[in-house]
């Protein structure tokens, strides 16, 4: 099936074929040099992360990154406070990859973690970051409008590029935000990338969809899940891939209580 961006039909979730996402291919053009949008990315998440993990006190915290895909950046940024990080992945071929990165991954993902060791926080630690990897990361297979079945398990969690990246549909899109923060636990952090105004994009000879979302639309779908946050356009001007217009980041921390927001 090939699918197509422009025209009014949209394309929902379930209508992508994402068996077929090449995520060789992705970490190729997306991944294998640190590109400048996601060198700022990860100065914020590090300066967000380390503050508030440092300030914590001891027990258990188990992170997840919804989405992950082929980028494992997320998971690195989130991996020297956790006890246990799940990578939470629909693809059956990103799976696949994934699985293969836990055991030893590839030396390109060393420049991200460097990039997060010039915080502080991150580079006093004394630690062998694949053998950290290897430790606490797992790899489970899942749709992300499955995650209420889990409740509020996680502590601490990121979702990058995947709610806008994967539907034309805006209600997808907004359902994909909200089953993301409320597997979070009251008071986690979190961090979540947006890719504004795209227009969907390749992974290969395939095409996905996307949904085309601005700051309001990322601040309006954070709002009844996320106490005290930020959401901003990145300062960085280089484009990773034509079709968007810039990235969003989004971060803080996960609501208490919900804002007159359906349990369902």
């Amino acid at each position: 099936m090939t699918l197509r961006s422009s025209g009014d039909a949209q394309v929902r979730n379930a209508d992508a074929p994402w068996s077929s996402f090449d995520p060789i291919a992705y970490v190729d053009h997306n991944y294998r040099v640190l590109q400048a949008e996601d060198a700022e990315i990860l100065h914020i998440i590090g300066d967000h992360f380390g503050g508030h993990f440092r300030k914590q006190g001891v027990g258990p915290v188990y992170g997840i990154d919804v989405g992950a895909g082929a980028n494992l950046y997320p998971a690195l940024s989130m991996m020297p406070w956790c006890d246990e990080i799940t990578l939470f992945e629909h693809s059956s071929a990103n799976v696949e990859y994934l699985e293969g990165q836990v055991g030893s991954y590839g030396g390109n993902w060393d420049q991200f973690w460097n990039a997060l060791c010039e915080h502080e926080a991150y580079g006093s630690l004394e630690l062998d970051p694949r053998e950290r990897f290897r430790e606490v990361v797992k790899v489970e297979q899942g749709n992300i409008f499955g995650l209420e079945r889990f409740g509020g398990r996680w502590s601490v969690g990121t979702m990058f590029f995947v709610a806008e990246s994967m539907t034309t549909s805006h209600q997808e899109f907004r359902l994909g935000v909200k089953r993301f923060m409320r597997a979070l636990a009251p008071g986690a952090p979190f961090a979540a990338a947006f890719m504004e105004h795209s227009k969907g994009y390749h992974a290969g000879e395939q095409f996905f969809p996307a949904c085309d979302v601005e700051e309001f639309e990322v601040r309006t779908s954070l709002e009844p899940f996320a106490g005290n946050f930020e959401v901003q356009r990145l300062k960085s001007a280089a484009g990773v891939r034509d079709g968007y217009s810039g990235m969003i980041l989004a971060y803080g921390w996960r609501r208490n209580t919900d804002a007159g927001i359906p349990a369902v």
